[in-house]
């Protein structure tokens, strides 16, 4: 019995021993497969990251690449735009140089228009000069000039000097002549009818002395009608551009009328 019962001991011992060594080798077993299915998770894991890592290297390169793209193209545009700044800049600079060189022209015009004039001294008349011509004097000159003349009892060729020349510059007529002309038609006083209608040459309409409303307006359609009637060709009253000629409209009746007026503008340049 003590046989049997040694034998059954044995077998249980080698019994649980297999077991043992069973469930050893199962466990080992297990352990290897977990640890290869964690080696092949995290193989695949890191090889997802590897592949987003790629598209957000690739991402980030397109996108420097636009961003390089949109720098040269606004590098382009910038150039452009300075070419075109530039451009218009020296055009501007051109037309200033135009401008500063017509206004230099211009100067020098004023400047060699001034060298021309002459003194009072110097001016000269005659009986049979031409009418158009200038006497050559500056603008304060003649002021001066006709401050001097002693018959001007009323002043009004000293008030008026400023306006007689720049009317004679405009309509070109002789600054001497205009003034004889005055005086002989109107006297040194200025006659009250000429006064009152500020007609100073004895312009008429229906045996009327025209009426205009101011000194200049007077004056100033004087000086237009002599240069457009009397002495313009094709006008309707030019004869000529001296004293005779003119006579021969202006006062046809008259045998003393050249000498009358030439004797007054003796009197202004003495």
């Amino acid at each position: 019995m003590k046989q049997e019962t040694g034998k059954v001991i044995s077998i249980r011992l080698i019994y649980v021993i297999l077991f043992f060594v069973i469930l050893i080798v199962g466990i080992t077993q297990g352990i290897k497969y977990f640890n290869n299915n964690e080696v092949v998770q995290i193989a695949e894991s890191n090889q997802e990251n590897m592949k987003q890592e790629n598209i957000n290297i690739a991402s980030r390169k397109s996108e420097q690449e636009r961003a390089t793209s949109r720098g040269e193209n606004l590098s382009r545009k910038q150039e452009n735009n300075l070419s075109e700044n530039t451009e218009v800049l020296e055009e501007n600079n051109q037309e200033k140089e135009k401008t500063v060189e017509n206004i230099v022209n211009a100067a020098d015009g004023i400047v060699i228009e001034e060298k021309k004039t002459i003194s009072i001294s110097e001016v000269k008349i005659s009986q049979n000069m031409d009418l158009t011509v200038r006497t050559g004097l500056s603008r304060e000159d003649f002021i001066k000039l006709m401050a001097g003349v002693k018959q001007d009892t009323s002043g009004f060729f000293k008030q008026n000097a400023g306006t007689i020349y720049d009317l004679c510059e405009e309509y070109s007529l002789n600054e001497i002549f205009f003034c004889g002309l005055i005086s002989a038609e109107s006297g040194w006083n200025i006659a009250q009818n000429h006064r009152a209608t500020h007609n100073y040459i004895s312009l008429m309409s229906n045996g009327k002395l025209i009426y205009y409303p101011s000194v200049e307006s007077g004056l100033r359609e004087a000086a237009r009608k002599l240069h457009t009637n009397y002495l313009t060709k094709g006008g309707k009253f030019y004869y000529g551009k001296t004293l005779s000629a003119v006579k021969t409209k202006f006062c046809p009746a008259s045998t003393t009328w050249v000498s009358l007026v030439y004797g007054r503008m003796k009197q202004i340049i003495k």
